[in-house]
Order: structure tokens, then C-alpha cells, then sequence
């Protein structure tokens, strides 16, 4: 990969400069600090990627040394692809990443129309080494050369998730956990299709793991386009099971393939995870899961299994068929999640910061809340509401979100901006306007 000038191309993309892209990939979101993005052109030689691949990370701000990066992978074809290039613009997962000191790094694979997915999204096909050399070249352009070597947490949707799962495959002791959306890694070969399986290594068990996918791909709908999808989800499941895996299932009760409202527990189990196994001193490995706090459940087959866990000393059951969860926090979310999707949330979030006021501009920053994201914001003058931004709040996906939400999880363009016009205060009048934030549990901040 280093043959493909990875400082050109940092700095043509810094420039917004396109370098032969096509359409629809010609157009990503510019960068500046803490935002950095290197692109790479495809190649034409055996195990390098035949895609070309643009990276773009987040950078948590006041951070001096990071101890992970969260990886945010979209799926195959063009549209998945192109959402790719706002995923580390997405201010629910900074929060994530800046509670553990991580980046969030977002690839977006320039496949085109009517082209193999599997040429990227199998990371033996130079999609590994791809990722590896954005780690090194994106750490020495933001001054965090550490990046190329801290731990990483993999989020991966569709073919993200066969890609996320190989590189469980080939990397465990890199990965502090990995969830996969709606796609899994092979263990064995498909008939008619360019798919390589892959081999368990015994350090990819320690690794915790979680299957989710809606129950319309396969499971209650099976004459979906995306039938096969629980089909290979429960190969996978008990392969990795019956061998003492740290894996779950979490079934989406409201979806097909789109992401839906999936981050809400995904968010917190990686929040979970990402706690327990970060080291905090970077060089040292990986803390192990511990396992005292373990509850599990059974593998639903039917309505009468969505059954609370329980903790693991006491669950009956056949443990290879049985569903792993962190803790009882986590069991609890996800008893809801798979009844309705809707994980409950009793905290407001952090109140918006760096109120101003620039000629007719209202603007301001917010952190999202971790458990529940951002809504939407409220302006208020005189403790009167004047309006919501948006004015309406929208999501076909899931819950409304202020970014919105395409379908690989990502939000939606252009980028949402944290501004509202006003009437020109008079001469010496100072500010009236104060804003809050509501995450998308309709908690208000201060």
C-alpha cells in the first residue's frame, strides 16, 4: 500500500481535491482538525485492494495519548459505501470514543456498481493491510502515532460485518470486541460465490462478540430479499459457541437490513467492553472479559425463548446454544431491545456549550449523550421556546436524530449544523437565547 503515495493523497484530500474519483464518491465532507482523512487509489497487484478506500477519523480533542480506535464500517454497494464517508462525523459514536480516549475512524470503500464486494470486504483481499497502513499514515498526520498500534473495537453492517468478523478472525488479540450487523465471517465455502472460509483461532473465543440483525432477514420473514442472513448467523453462532465463545445474539424485532435503532445497545455494550478490556497504560495487552458478572439466555427459536437472563452460575440450559452478555446492565437493555427495540434511558444529556451569537447566526457545540444520542435541540429566549432544530426531527430508520440516519448508521448529508437564524440583536443588548440539548429519549438537558 505504501506504493499508492499516501501523502499526496492526504494532502489532495485535505485540499478537497478529488483525484480521479467517480461519482458517487467525488463529494465526501471535508476535513480539518480533529478530523483527518488519507485516501488510497486501487491497485492491480495480487493481495493488494482493487478498490480505491478513503479513510476519515476523528480525533478526540483533548486527548494527549489514545488507547483505541473504534471502527465504523459500512457495507457493500455504492450507497452503503458512499455513507461510509460521514460515519467518523457521527456525534453519538464520538461520544463513545472520547469517553475511552479512542478515534473513530470511518472507511469508505469506493466499490463500484455491479462489482464483488468480496474484493474488500474479505480483508485477506488487501483490505487488512489497507486499514493497517491508514493507521500508521493517519497517526503521523495528526501527531498520534500510537494509533497505529492501540487496540481496536470493530462495528461492522452487512458486508462490514463479514469484514469486521474476518478481522477477528485474523487479528484477536488487536480487538477488544466486535459487533456485527447483519453479517458474519464463514466458516465454511459458498457454492457460486467468490467466498474464501475462514479459521477459528482459539483467541478469537475470548473476544466478546455480538450477532444482531432484524428479525425480517430470515428469521420471522423467509422469503426476504435477506433471508440467509439468520441462517448464517446461527452457523456462526454455534460454531463460535459450542468452543466457549463470548458471543450474543440480539434480534431486531423492528427491521430487515437497515440498522434501525440497533446503536442503543450497541453503544452501551461496546461502552461495556471497552471499559473492561482497554489497558490503560498503552503497550500492554488486552485485559480479559471477566466472567463473574456473566449472564446468559437462551438462543431464541421462538417467542416463548425471549426470556430474561440470568446470571451465569445459575442459567440450566444447554451452554452452546446459550447467549452471552457482559453483565445484568447490558441483559437488561437487551431483554428490550429485542422486545421493541426501545432501551430505556433515565439520564439528560450534557447541556450545550459556546452559546454565540454572530450577526443573525445563533450557534453553538453539544456533546451527545452516550446512552441516547441527540434529538434535537431547543432554542429558548426570555425561558420561552421560540423553536427545535430541526423544526422536525427525522429518521426513517429509528428514533429521530438531529444528524439523521442513512442506512449503514451514518448520518445523513449534508451535515447537520448547530446553528439557527435570529433577529440582529440591538446595540449593547446582550445574549437572551439559551439552547438545550434532547437526546432521542425526549430527556431535556439543563
Amino acid at each position: 500500500m505504501k506504493s499508492f503515495a499516501p501523502l499526496l493523497l492526504v494532502l489532495a484530500a485535505m485540499e478537497g481535491i478529488s483525484l480521479s474519483q467517480n461519482a458517487p464518491y467525488d463529494m465526501p465532507p471535508t476535513v480539518e482538525p480533529p478530523y483527518y482523512r488519507v485516501r488510497y487509489a486501487a491497485s492491480s497487484q495480487p493481495a493488494e485492494l482493487s478498490y480505491p478506500v478513503a479513510y476519515t477519523v476523528w480525533m478526540p480533542p483533548g486527548v494527549e495519548k489514545l488507547r483505541g480506535v473504534i471502527v465504523h464500517q459500512h457495507g457493500c454497494g455504492e450507497g452503503s459505501c458512499k455513507s461510509g464517508q460521514t460515519g467518523a462525523f457521527d456525534l453519538h459514536w464520538q461520544a463513545l470514543a472520547q469517553k475511552h480516549r479512542c478515534a473513530l475512524l470511518s472507511p469508505a470503500y469506493e466499490q463500484p456498481a455491479g462489482t464483488d464486494c468480496q474484493m474488500w470486504c474479505d480483508p485477506r483481499n488487501g483490505s487488512d493491510n489497507a486499514f493497517q497502513t491508514a493507521l500508521t499514515d493517519l497517526g503521523e498526520l495528526s501527531g498520534h502515532p500510537e494509533l497505529a498500534e492501540v487496540p481496536w473495537a470493530l462495528w461492522g453492517h452487512s458486508g462490514g460485518g463479514h469484514w469486521a468478523g474476518g478481522m477477528l478472525m485474523l487479528h484477536p488479540n488487536r480487538i477488544a470486541a466486535v459487533w456485527l450487523r447483519s453479517g458474519v465471517p464463514l466458516f465454511e465455502a459458498v457454492e457460486g460465490r467468490n467466498i474464501k472460509p475462514h479459521t477459528l483461532p482459539d483467541a478469537a473465543l475470548t473476544v466478546p462478540t455480538m450477532c444482531n440483525f432484524g428479525t425480517k432477514e430470515g428469521y420471522t420473514d423467509k422469503e426476504s430479499r435477506f433471508k440467509g442472513v439468520w441462517p448464517s448467523n446461527e452457523t456462526f453462532f454455534k460454531a463460535m459457541r459450542s468452543r466457549g465463545a463470548l458471543l450474543g445474539i440480539a434480534i431486531d424485532p423492528l427491521t430487515s437490513h437497515e440498522c434501525g435503532n440497533s446503536r442503543y445497545l450497541a453503544i452501551p455494550w461496546l461502552d461495556t467492553c471497552l471499559s473492561e478490556r482497554l489497558p490503560e497504560t498503552n503497550g500492554q495487552p488486552l485485559r480479559p472479559m471477566p466472567q463473574s458478572t456473566a449472564m446468559l439466555a437462551p438462543l431464541p427459536v421462538d417467542e416463548a425463548a425471549f426470556t430474561a437472563a440470568v446470571p451465569a452460575a445459575e442459567y440450566k440450559g444447554v451452554l452452546a446454544t446459550s447467549i452471552w452478555l457482559p453483565n445484568e446492565a447490558i441483559a437488561t437493555a437487551w431483554k428490550q431491545f429485542i422486545t421493541d427495540s426501545n432501551v430505556a434511558d433515565v439520564t439528560p444529556p450534557p447541556a450545550p456549550t459556546d452559546v454565540q451569537i454572530v450577526g443573525d447566526q445563533l450557534t453553538w457545540n453539544a456533546a451527545a449523550d452516550l446512552e441516547s444520542g441527540i434529538g434535537h435541540f431547543i432554542i429558548e429566549r426570555d425561558g420561552k421556546t421560540l423553536a427545535t432544530v430541526p423544526e422536525k426531527p427525522l429518521n426513517r430508520f429509528g428514533r429521530p436524530l438531529f444528524q439523521g440516519l442513512q442506512y449503514s448508521d451514518t448520518p445523513t448529508v449534508p451535515l447537520a449544523t448547530m446553528r439557527w437564524t435570529i433577529d440582529k440583536l440591538k446595540p449593547g443588548e446582550t445574549n437572551p437565547y439559551r439552547v438545550r440539548s434532547v437526546n432521542t429519549a425526549g430527556l431535556i438537558s439543563p
